[in-house]
């Protein structure tokens, strides 16, 4: 045999991103960041109280844990698809793969469309928390800029314009601003749950306080439809960007191994995370509808700010202990509008490089070594989306939350069904894979599947979402969490169409064709490989005698991809060649 199968997709070369750039430690942070740990629990710990029409009380921390189930369980699927193919497009390139370029596409759109919407909502809160943090130094007046929507704005805009900046200058910089970020908002929620739960256990909380059962930790004596599922919605929010540790293996030292492991590690340290932080929040304020209740809808949009005060007590202390509590908010939204662009410009790197984008996205920086185009366009698009949803109405941004929900719960669940579909013909070769594989990727991908459907039927409820008058937030009649949701993905099918009309070479398998975890036998003299350069593991490869051949399996031919049933005989020694035996 004489033919060969080509080293890479056609006309596609290795991206230029900065390889080697960041360690296990790095990729955890990176990816731990990414979630805003200290604002996700600021802004949903209160909904995940409340529930659905029946409230979850004391059984948060449960309802936490569940959460954490799914999550878990892509985030295998996360690390064994990276070990075949460690790819900075994720979803979009394993997907496409696994399914062929209408999924992949569709996949790659879901991450980018679910970044460029929450980053209007980090930029709203980091522009806010901005103006508090500095009036809480005998400002008042700075202070009051927090409610005002023009002053927001421009703040907003400011933090998108410097992340994407530092995005820009190079990973190594976006990875150093982050372990100062990330590292002063978890010392401040280590230290808000610490002194929560002190005050508790020394009876010197408040008479509504109560102490910490394992109990809390059980939901399943909940109501599924009418409380957990509710609650799940915005609980798996909170996990939300575990992903970004991923995206930049390509910049890794070791992109097999390390993006996969430092995905695994962040979902684990958000678990413990936010059960410690919940628990305490939940043990000292109690679940009451009154004052500082988690159950309190006054308290849901920031239950920190409204239980600082009675926690830490009025006086300088207590004033400089709100202050920073303040700003660990401020540093977790700032520090998730920087990695959110990480993330969606590496995403749009790879689909340029596939040609299913325009190529201009797979530009990269000579010597930053970061994608330019992608990374600027980004910092564009959000500044855009975030001036669109504050001019149309400030409540709009309320729903971005519950919408984004459903992105995550798509594109998540994709990324579990692609894993198994990927590696269904080598499965069973041991109980490794049957379980990391294929069950943990299948049961996360239909968890993500059911509350989907679940939050689309109740997002598009009309008095599913109501601002501050009262008034249900809709759009053409619809709740406006469904709208935006189901209207985000839409947009990206006539994207693809009209991109598909254009330039069809990605469409039809030229530069990204499917493939799945087979075994390959090797042409004589050939060693097959798939992918990019930097792609990872090639399939394995079987000696024309089958020799090395494992038990029940069936080999491909490289040349033609059919299934070879019988053994070659080797090709003779070559008489230049010592053998063997001698």
């Amino acid at each position: 045999m004489t033919a060969t199968v080509p080293s890479k997709p056609e006309d596609v070369e290795s991206k230029g991103l900065k390889g080697g750039a960041l360690g296990l430690v790095s990729s955890v942070v990176v990816g731990v960041a990414s979630t805003a740990p200290a604002y996700s629990l600021a802004a949903s710990l209160g909904f995940i109280v409340v529930g659905g029409t029946v409230v979850a009380g004391v059984k948060a921390p449960g309802i936490v844990l569940l959460a954490f189930i799914p999550m878990y369980m892509i985030a295998v699927a996360y690390q064994e698809l990276n070990k075949a193919e460690p790819d900075c497009g994720t979803t979009f390139t394993w997907a496409t793969r696994a399914f062929g370029p209408v999924t992949g596409w569709m996949g790659g759109w879901g991450i980018i469309v679910a970044d460029v919407i929450v980053m209007s909502n980090l930029a709203q809160i980091a522009g806010s928390y901005s103006f508090t943090f500095v009036g809480s130094f005998g400002l008042p007046a700075v202070a009051d800029l927090a409610t005002n929507t023009v002053a927001t704005t421009i703040a907003g805009l400011l933090w998108i314009a410097i992340m994407t900046w530092i995005c820009y200058r190079g990973i190594e910089i976006s990875a150093r601003l982050q372990y100062v970020l990330l590292s002063f908002e978890v010392v401040i929620l280590i230290f808000f749950a610490a002194f929560a739960l002190v005050k508790v256990y020394t009876g010197n909380a408040e008479p509504y306080s109560l102490i910490p059962q394992w109990d809390w930790f059980n939901p399943f004596t909940l109501d599924f439809s009418k409380t957990i599922a509710p609650a799940m919605l915005t609980a798996i929010f909170i996990y939300w960007g575990w992903d970004t540790a991923v995206s930049v293996n390509e910049e890794t030292k070791d992109p097999g191994k390390t993006p996969g492991r430092a995905a695994v590690i962040s979902t684990l340290l958000l678990l413990a995370t936010y059960a410690v932080v919940t628990v305490a929040t939940v043990a000292f304020a109690g679940v009451g509808e009154k004052g500082i209740g988690l159950a309190n809808p006054a308290n849901s949009g920031d239950v920190f700010s409204a239980i600082g005060p009675t926690l830490f007590g009025p006086g300088p202390v207590g004033a400089l202990l709100m202050a920073l509590l303040g700003f660990s908010i401020l540093t977790s939204a700032s520090a998730s509008t920087q990695t959110t662009i990480l993330p969606t410009a590496r995403t749009a790197l790879s689909m340029a490089a596939y040609k299913a984008i325009p190529e201009q996205f797979a530009r990269i920086h000579p010597r930053f070594l970061t994608p330019t185009w992608a990374t600027i366009g980004m910092g564009l698009v959000s500044a855009v989306f975030f001036l669109i949803f504050t001019f149309i109405s400030p409540a709009l941004l309320l729903a971005l939350i519950g919408s984004i929900g459903l992105m995550i719960a798509f594109y998540y669940g994709l990324t579990g069904y692609a894993c198994v579909w990927y590696y269904r013909k080598t499965l069973f070769h041991s109980f490794r894979s049957i379980i990391l594989r294929g069950l943990f990727p299948l049961v996360g991908g239909l968890m993500l599947t059911y509350v989907f459907i679940y939050g689309l039927i109740n997002f598009a409820a009309v008095d599913w979402l109501v601002d501050d008058n009262g008034k249900n937030v809709t759009i053409f009649g619809i709740g406006a969490e469904a709208v935006v949701g189901v209207g985000g993905l839409l947009i990206g099918l006539v994207l693809m169409a009209i991109w598909w009309w254009r330039r069809p070479d990605y469409f039809r398998g030229r530069t990204l064709p499917r493939r799945s975890d087979d075994l390959v036998l090797s042409p004589e003299g050939v060693v097959p490989a798939f992918g990019l350069p930097d792609s990872g593991i090639p399939p394995t490869i079987i000696a024309p005698d089958f020799s090395n051949l494992p038990p029940g399996q069936t080999p491909i031919n490289a040349e033609t991809l059919e299934p070879v049933k019988e053994p070659s005989e080797l090709p003779p020694d070559d008489p230049a060649l010592p053998r063997k035996d001698e």
